[in-house]
C-alpha cells in the first residue's frame, strides 16, 4: 500500500507472543515500535495536533512547545516537519541521547533547562514550557493533562479487540502522564467490560504511593515533587504496581540476548510484571503488554554494560528469575 504521508503509517503495530513457561497465562506483546519515531507516543502527538487545528488553536506556520523526556517530542517534532509547524521540546538529561538527537534531526528546537545535572526535572520542564508559549504566542501542548493524549489511543484500543476480540483479560502498561494504559483501557473496557488494568511505575515514582526516589526508567512515572496529571484515572486501573530499575532493565536484555526482542528501559518493567502475573493464572487467560517503544534509544545505557554497572543495576536473582518465567 502507498502512503503520501509519514504520519499515515501510525498504527497497525504487530502482536508477539512470547513464550512463557508451560502452563502460564499467554502474554502478547503490542510492539509500538513499528509506528514511525519507533514509539506509541507519534499517535497522541498526532491526535493533539489534530485536535488543536479543530479548535482554532494552531493556525498554518504555528509554534508548538512541549515539554518531553523524549518521545512524545520525537511525534510532535515529526507532525510539524510534515505540517510546517515551529516546533520547541523542553528537556533535561534525563532522555537518552537518541531521543534528543532525533528530535533535532526533525528540525526542532531544544531547550535543555537542566544544565549537568542529571536527575529527572518534570516540573522545573513544565513551568518552562508553559512560560516560554505565552511569552511567545505558541501553543503548549501540555500532554499531562491534555485529551488529545488518552484520545490518540482509541484507534490502538480497536486494532487489539479487532485481533483478538473480547479474549483480552489483562492490560499492562507504564504509567507516566496515564495517557497510553488509560486511553488505551478507556476504549477497551467499552467492549470488554471485565477487563483489568495494571498500570506499571518505577519504584522511586510517586503515583500510586510510596516513598519519591530517584530511578533511571525515562518517560515514565511521576517523580517526587512533579504534578500527577488529571490523565492518570485512578478509577479506572484497577492495580497500580512499581517495577525497579534491575527489574526492567534485566528484562530487555534477557529478552534481547534470548529471543531478539529489542525494547525500550520502561517496558521492560511492564513486561517483567506482566511474566510475574502470568504464573498466577492459566494458559487460558490473555494478558496484552503495551510496548511503547523500541530498545534502540537505549544501547548507550540499558544494553551497556559499563553503564548498568556503574548504577548497580545488575541482579542476578531478576535474570534468574526470567529464566524461570520463559523459555
Amino acid at each position: 500500500m502507498i502512503k503520501n504521508r509519514v504520519s499515515e503509517l501510525i498504527g497497525q503495530t504487530p502482536l508477539l507472543r512470547l513464550a512463557v513457561a508451560d502452563g502460564a497465562g499467554t502474554v502478547l506483546l503490542k510492539m509500538e515500535q513499528y509506528n514511525p519515531t519507533g514509539t506509541a507516543k507519534i499517535r497522541m502527538a498526532r491526535t493533539m495536533v489534530d485536535e488543536a487545528e479543530a479548535a482554532g488553536l494552531l493556525a498554518p506556520g504555528g509554534w508548538l512547545v512541549e515539554s518531553t523526556s523524549g518521545n512524545t517530542g520525537l511525534g510532535l517534532a515529526l507532525i510539524s516537519a510534515e505540517r510546517g509547524y515551529k516546533f520547541t521540546a523542553v528537556v533535561d538529561n534525563h532522555s537518552s541521547a537518541d531521543k534528543l538527537r532525533g528530535m533535532l534531526a526533525y528540525g526542532a528546537e531544544m531547550l535543555n533547562i537542566a544544565g549537568d545535572d542529571e536527575a529527572l526535572a518534570t516540573a522545573e520542564r513544565d513551568a518552562v514550557a508553559e512560560r516560554l508559549a505565552a511569552e511567545q504566542g505558541a501553543y503548549w501542548t501540555a500532554q499531562h493533562v491534555n485529551q488529545g493524549n488518552p484520545n490518540g489511543y482509541r484507534p490502538l484500543a480497536r486494532e487489539l479487540h479487532d485481533d483478538l476480540g473480547d479474549e483480552i483479560h489483562y492490560l499492562l502498561g507504564a504509567v507516566g502522564t496515564g495517557g497510553s494504559l488509560c486511553g488505551t483501557g478507556r476504549a477497551l473496557r467499552e467492549r470488554i467490560p471485565e477487563l483489568r488494568i495494571i498500570g506499571v511505575e518505577p519504584v522511586g515514582s510517586i503515583a500510586f504511593g510510596g516513598a519519591g526516589a530517584p530511578y533511571h526508567q525515562s518517560g515514565t512515572g511521576s517523580p517526587e515533587g512533579s504534578e500527577i496529571g488529571d490523565l492518570v484515572d485512578y478509577d479506572l486501573i484497577d492495580e497500580g504496581i512499581k517495577a525497579s530499575d534491575s527489574e526492567a532493565f534485566e528484562t530487555c536484555r534477557y529478552l534481547a540476548r534470548n529471543f531478539g526482542v529489542l525494547i525500550g528501559g520502561s517496558a521492560g518493567g511492564v513486561v517483567y510484571k506482566a511474566l510475574e502475573l502470568a504464573q498466577s493464572v492459566g494458559p487460558e487467560t490473555t494478558i496484552v503488554v503495551l510496548v511503547c517503544d523500541g530498545g534502540e534509544k537505549y544501547l548507550d545505557t540499558v544494553f551497556n554494560d559499563d553503564w548498568m554497572a556503574a548504577n548497580g543495576l545488575f541482579d542476578a536473582q531478576v535474570v534468574d528469575r526470567l529464566a524461570s518465567m520463559l523459555r
